[in-house]
């Protein structure tokens, strides 16, 4: 690079981004954010021309005057512009609307996808640079009318019908009919009773002392229906002496979970945690984009994690390979990953 030639020019949506990737870069780059989206449909009206085939109006956001105006002002300064916003079909609409502000001429405009805010990671995504995707574009386009269209069309029919404040959504409409669907077949459930049979044994000169289920009585499935079928049990096996037959000892292998996908961490999240969707993705979303970690400065831990995809990086394997055959020895290395 030139004395005289400037800067390329990175653009993010997160600030926190901006920063992790700067400091992972250095001076060779000039890295911004855009803040989020920059343009969206409009708030007085519905935006979208129905009857022309759903085109949406978009227009730029109250309060993104300035940053667009920073963004055209340094991409102007660039001989090349990277839109690194996220690797999503939201980072693709950031990426075209960013893309349809700072065009100018001939001027290099390249997508890349970051899927893991790392040094490697960070090198690796702008070595592969592509286009803007436009169907990745399209699709957030008719998520973003569905939204529109479901909320502007019947949250005032709910209002008129059932009460004031009530809101409809795309997602949230749909998942209150699964809800009550579901609920009426709670309700319509005939419970059945149902009794089971355990013991607790011990041999008084070999413990500990161990449970043991009834599964069947006379060859046949042990079902007890009432509280009278379980206690005739009972006083059969008052008294009886029990024998163990039998003992099995099996090595049993567990292979470690699949990588999370976003529903899994959601849910996993949401058990061992008690985290509400909104936070787990809140924190997810910093990790991603970098924590402070001391001598280590910003770093990003996770990689990105808007995703359905388990696959693994073929460096990440071989990396925690390297660890474990060094912290533990080879034996605990399986022959493949």
């Amino acid at each position: 690079m030139s004395q005289k030639e400037g800067k390329p020019l990175i653009i993010v949506e997160s600030p926190t981004k901006a920063r992790t990737i700067g400091r992972i870069l250095g001076k060779q780059y000039m890295v911004e954010a855009s803040v989020g989206h920059i343009k969206d449909l409009p708030e007085r009206e519905l935006g979208v021309d129905i009857e022309g085939g759903f085109i949406p109006k978009y227009v730029l956001i109250k309060g993104k005057e300035k940053v667009v105006q920073r963004l055209r002002k340094l991409s102007k300064e660039a001989p090349r512009i990277y839109l690194a916003s996220d690797p999503d079909r939201e980072g693709e609409a950031i990426a075209w609307h960013i893309a349809e502000e700072i065009a100018d001429g001939g001027k290099e405009i390249h997508r890349v996808l970051i899927h893991e805010i790392t040094p490697r990671g960070v090198q690796e995504a702008l070595k592969q640079p592509r286009g803007l995707q436009e169907n990745l574009y399209r699709a957030q386009q008719a998520r973003r009318i569905l939204d529109r269209l479901v909320g502007y069309k019947i949250s005032p029919l709910l209002w008129r019908k059932v009460k004031r404040g009530l809101s409809a959504g795309r997602v949230q409409s749909v998942a209150l009919r699964l809800i009550c669907e579901r609920e009426r077949e709670i309700e319509q459930f005939v419970p059945e009773e149902y009794w089971s049979v355990t013991a607790e044994l011990e041999h008084p000169e070999k413990p500990p002392a161990f449970k043991a289920r009834l599964v069947k009585i006379a060859g046949r499935k042990a079902d007890l229906r009432s509280e009278e079928e379980a206690k005739e049990v009972l006083g059969r096996l008052q008294g009886a002496e029990f024998v163990v037959k039998e003992v099995r000892r099996k090595e049993i292998r567990r292979r470690p979970s699949a990588p999370f996908i976003t529903s899994t961490l959601q849910q996993e999240a949401s058990r061992r945690l008690r985290f509400s969707v909104k936070k787990t993705m809140a924190l997810a979303q910093q990790l991603y984009e970098g924590v402070e970690l001391g001598e280590l400065g910003h770093r990003g831990l996770i990689t990105y994690m808007r995703t359905d995809s388990v696959r693994v990086a073929h460096e990440a394997v071989a990396a925690a390979r390297k660890l474990i055959a060094e912290a533990f020895g080879e034996a605990y290395l399986p022959s493949r990953p």
